[in-house]
């Protein structure tokens, strides 16, 4: 029978999926479940560095409100910041605590933050409820004008996190940059473990009956991980840091691709809210049956054989328009 262990960003993994951070990630009973489907790792459900400032803000109006601040200069906002924040990383450390006494798969805590500020400090809070690792969701606006170094901040963002701990730390980065490369680049140097590829944000549609801003589709669509198999295999010949894929990741067949373009593991979260907690097992009985075929008897003989430095015609990869002839528009 094929070994379908595979190390990510430090981690052991009995094979190379993860579920991706999510509601069936927020609740011990689930990942217990998920973790008998097969999962070799989750990511918790995210706790958000702006819920937490949102939150707060509007205690602060309540308590503005209800005449409880007495001066311009009054500590009480200070007071409601700190106590929502403590509340929120309080429910989050007693989920970690929880989930690893009852399994045994890697619990990775997720961050989305924005900033390298006062929430840093809950890494080591993180770190000592027995998190394996902490995913740290970067968001930095695209439509932010600002004239903000984004490479600076995701690597200021990466060493304050690091200062405070020493579990693995890894990066989960938007494709709404301009230079993902460089991104990535930066932030092996500065000692992340793992990077994943690519967030799914949030999308809107119109309904024109309405005439109105409507939900727009909540899970990925199979095409979609066309964009992080490109990525991951420019990167992961060249940088040295483990890639994890994510979006689009709905069958084993996806899963082998991926892993041969150098990922070393594969997210998948939308597929498991379509067709249920055992298309884990589905997907991995493709694994190991596509690795009996071709006589690999374990994920690392074939990890990575096509990502661009080891294929001859680099262009494959690396194009990134339409040739005229190839498109069939005159």
């Amino acid at each position: 029978m094929a070994d379908i262990t595979t190390k990510y960003a430090g981690l052991l993994l009995r094979n190379p999926i993860i579920v991706g951070s999510c509601s069936l990630t927020q609740s011990v009973e689930d990942i217990k479940k998920l973790e008998s489907s097969g999962a070799a790792a989750v990511v918790l459900k995210s706790i958000f560095e702006e819920e937490m400032q949102m939150e707060a803000k509007d205690n602060y109006y309540q308590a503005q409100k209800d005449k409880l601040l007495y001066a311009s200069h009054s500590e009480t906002f200070d007071y409601i910041d700190q106590q929502i924040q403590k509340d929120s990383l309080d429910k989050y450390v007693k989920l970690i605590r929880d989930t690893k006494k009852k399994v045994y798969i890697p619990v990775i805590a997720s961050i989305n933050c924005v900033t390298p500020y006062v929430w840093t400090d809950f890494a080591g809070k993180i770190q000592d409820a027995g998190a394996d690792a902490i995913e740290l969701n970067i968001f930095i606006n695209p439509f932010d004008k600002s004239k903000s170094n984004t490479e600076e901040i995701y690597t200021h963002i990466l060493k304050e996190v690091h200062s405070k701990i020493s579990i693995p730390v890894t990066v989960k980065i938007s494709q709404y940059l301009s230079r993902p490369g460089i991104i990535i680049d930066n932030l092996s140097s500065a000692g992340v473990n793992g990077i994943v590829l690519f967030n799914r944000f949030y999308q809107s549609d119109i309904d024109i009956n309405k005439e109105e801003v409507v939900d727009g589709n909540k899970f990925s669509n199979p095409e979609e991980y066309l964009t992080s198999l490109k990525w991951i295999a420019m990167l992961s010949g060249k940088i040295k840091v483990d890639f994890a894929a994510s979006t689009g990741v709905h069958d084993g067949e996806t899963m082998i691709k991926l892993l041969l373009a150098g990922a070393k593991a594969v997210q998948v979260v939308s597929v498991l809210y379509k067709n249920g907690f055992e298309q884990i097992n589905t997907m991995l009985s493709v694994l190991e049956k596509w690795m009996e075929k071709k006589g690999y008897g374990y994920i690392d003989q074939f990890a990575g054989k096509l990502d661009n430095s080891h294929i001859k015609n680099h262009a494959a990869y690396e194009r990134i328009q339409f040739m005229r002839y190839f498109s069939g528009i005159e």
